[in-house]
C-alpha cells in the first residue's frame, strides 16, 4: 500500500506508527517484572494495543517487519519521551499518562474529520481512552499513596517533563490537527491529574528544551540504541526466518 500514501502521508504513519512500536515494546518490557499479577496483564493488553496500532500504520507505509526490524536508529521518527527506560512503576506511570492523555486528544481530532487516519483513529481512541484512564488511576493512586509513592511519582513526573513539548509539534502530513489546542488540552488534563494526585506539577521548561523535535528528526536518546539492538536482535539473526 506504500504507493497509495503521499509522502507526507507516509511520513505521518511512520511517525505514528513508531509511537506505538516504540512504546508497546517499552511496556512488554514489564513481562514478569511488574509489581502485581493483575499489572502484569494490565501492561500487556495496553502494549498490544499499541502494537496492533503500530502493525496497521507501518504497514500503509510499507512492510511491517522491515520497517520494524531493519531500520537503523536513525530512521525512526517516534518521540524521544516513548523511548526513555521504565525506571521504577511510577517512572513508567508518568511516561503512560504524558503519552496516552496526547494520543486520546490526537486520536480524537483525527477521529472527528475526514482525512485518511480518520478510520484507524476512530478505532484506536477507545484502546487509547482505557490507556489514559489506567494512568490517571495510578497516578492519583500512587500521588495520594504513602509517602514513598508519592515521592517516586513525583520523580517520575519531573523526569520525564522535559520530553513532553516534542508531542505538539506538527507531525509532517498530518493535516487538520489544531496544536494550539492539542495542547492546551492536554495541559489541562494532565495538570487536573497531577493535582488531584496531590503532587506538584513540575516547572521545568518544556519550550525550547534540548531534547524538543529531535525524535521526529531521527535523534533519540542513548537509551534508544540499546532498546532497538534488543528489540530487532532475534530477526537479525536469523534473516528470512519463519515459524
Amino acid at each position: 500500500m506504500t504507493e497509495q500514501l503521499t509522502p507526507p502521508s507516509y511520513a505521518t504513519a511512520l511517525a505514528l506508527g513508531d509511537d506505538a512500536l516504540v512504546l508497546s515494546h517499552r511496556l512488554g518490557e514489564w513481562a514478569g517484572h511488574a509489581p502485581v499479577l493483575e499489572e502484569e496483564v494490565a501492561l500487556a493488553n495496553i502494549a498490544l494495543d499499541l502494537l496492533g496500532q503500530a502493525r496497521i500504520l507501518l504497514s500503509l507505509a510499507g512492510d511491517e517487519d522491515e520497517l520494524a526490524y531493519l531500520r537503523e536508529e536513525r530512521a525512526f521518527r517516534n518521540l524521544q519521551l516513548v523511548e526513555q527506560p521504565n525506571g521504577d512503576f511510577a517512572h513508567t506511570i508518568a511516561r503512560q499518562l504524558y503519552f496516552s492523555t496526547y494520543q486520546t486528544l490526537l486520536y480524537g481530532q483525527l477521529a472527528s474529520g475526514d482525512g485518511e487516519f480518520a478510520p484507524l483513529a476512530a478505532k484506536a481512541v477507545k484502546e487509547v481512552a482505557y490507556h489514559q484512564d489506567h494512568a490517571e488511576q495510578w497516578t492519583l493512586r500512587l500521588g495520594d499513596g504513602t509517602a514513598e509513592s508519592h515521592e517516586r511519582m513525583e520523580r517520575g513526573l519531573d523526569a520525564l517533563w522535559r520530553f513532553t513539548a516534542e508531542m505538539f509539534q506538527p507531525v509532517q502530513g498530518l493535516a487538520g490537527i489544531d496544536w494550539g489546542a492539542l495542547e492546551e488540552s492536554w495541559t489541562d488534563s494532565v495538570t487536573a491529574v497531577i493535582e488531584r494526585a496531590t503532587l506538584t506539577v513540575p516547572s521545568g521548561p518544556r519550550e525550547g528544551a534540548w531534547a524538543a523535535g529531535a525524535g521526529r528528526q531521527g535523534l533519540h536518546t542513548e537509551s534508544f540504541g540499546r532498546m532497538l539492538a534488543e528489540m530487532q536482535h532475534l530477526h537479525r539473526s536469523h534473516p528470512g526466518a519463519s515459524w
